[in-house]
């Protein structure tokens, strides 16, 4: 505890999130945009009402429109938002600029997404508040976007405080202020609490950080089973996780999500050909391989489920076999009926194709 102490009064972290970053984007692109509700996403008129919402501007949040929300479901909450349909390409090449801004800053960073990252800048000589300051403004300066960043000694608090001056804003969580500061935020804002949780919470009379904290660590995990042990630690403004250097990637891999659920296995499973088919590209093209196949399941009730399958040579990298295979892990999941709203597939265990042994093993297709 006392190198953890320690560590809390040196470490400066931040936690950078463009704003609204793929419709910031387009409005920078299209000015014309700024003052209407925009959605990115397919407009359910013109693609028979399939399509999810991948962001929305503030306009648009307003009204109740939200990131994975069904986009009938977003036109109902806003009749007159503009949609605009991602262009992916165009937002990565925008991210790249912006993580090289990052490098300017510190070599120690942990891209979370395309428009999110940690930065450790401990070894920076300037504040943290005056790093925060100067990114905001290499940022702005090179792209025209804003972006939020919060200031801490660990990374829950820095992501705590990125969300909460939002947009273009900047929260400085220091030890002084770190209690209390959680002590007021709303459980929903705690990292980790969904819908199903909320509703645990709700049950129990859990309201704000102060009431988590009273609760015991053995509480907790009678409630929330392993969960339990990081509310326990968030409601003391603690975390012991590290930025992760240019973080290795180990796992890659893609999920669907269904404005309708799907009902059949033909349906399933052609959903699992097309996520297989797509992974085994991505893998191929960055010349992996992985050991692990995990699959992923939600149902219409938000229930989700995950299993994995490892093997001790790397699966074979053919969409056909893997479709299958998940299939059968799905038939063990729901030997009945079934409503799903997602469905996943990802490599974990990953590594380089060009290390990995020869096997006589490595020409078989199961």
């Amino acid at each position: 505890m006392a190198e953890f102490l320690q560590a809390r009064d040196e470490r400066k972290i931040l936690h950078v999130d463009l704003d609204a970053f793929y419709a910031q984007v387009e409005m920078r692109d299209n000015p014309a945009l700024k003052t209407v509700p925009l959605i990115i996403g397919r407009d359910p008129d013109q693609h028979h009402g399939h399509g999810v919402v991948a962001t929305a501007n503030y306009l648009a949040r307003q009204a109740g429109v939200h990131s994975a929300m069904g986009s009938i479901e977003a036109k109902r909450a806003c009749p007159n938002a503009v949609f605009v349909a991602p262009d992916f390409d165009k937002y990565r090449q925008i991210s790249a600029q912006i993580h090289a801004i990052f490098a300017e800053f510190t070599d120690v960073m942990e891209p979370v997404a395309l428009d999110e990252a940690y930065l450790d800048v401990t070894a920076n000589p300037l504040a943290a508040t005056t790093l925060a300051a100067k990114l905001r403004h290499r940022i702005w300066q090179e792209t025209k976007l804003t972006c939020s960043v919060g200031v801490s000694y660990n990374k829950v608090l820095a992501k705590l405080g990125s969300e909460h001056h939002k947009p273009n804003g900047v929260t400085v969580i220091t030890p002084a202020v770190a209690l209390d500061f959680v002590a007021a935020l709303p459980i929903k804002e705690f990292r980790g609490v969904g819908k199903k949780a909320q509703e645990k919470f709700e049950k129990l009379g859990i309201q704000t950080g102060a009431d988590l904290r009273a609760m015991s660590q053995d509480d907790l995990r009678v409630h929330f089973g392993s969960f339990g042990d990081q509310l326990y630690w968030q409601a003391r403004a603690t975390h012991f996780g590290q930025v992760k250097d240019h973080r290795v990637r180990q796992s890659l891999g893609k999920e669907s999500t269904f404005e309708f659920p799907l009902h059949n296995r033909e349906q399933v499973l052609a959903t699992f050909k097309d996520l297989a088919t797509k992974v085994v590209a991505n893998m191929e093209k960055k010349h992996l391989v992985g050991r692990t196949l995990n699959i992923k399941v939600r149902d219409d009730d938000y229930q989700t489920q995950t299993r994995a399958v490892t093997q001790s040579v790397p699966f074979n990298l053919d969409p056909d076999f893997l479709a299958r295979k998940a299939q059968s892990i799905f038939d063990d999941l729901y030997p009945d009926d079934f409503a799903i709203r997602l469905l996943g597939i990802t490599f974990s265990n990953v590594s380089p194709q060009a290390f990995q042994p020869l096997s006589l093993f490595d020409f078989e297709n199961d």
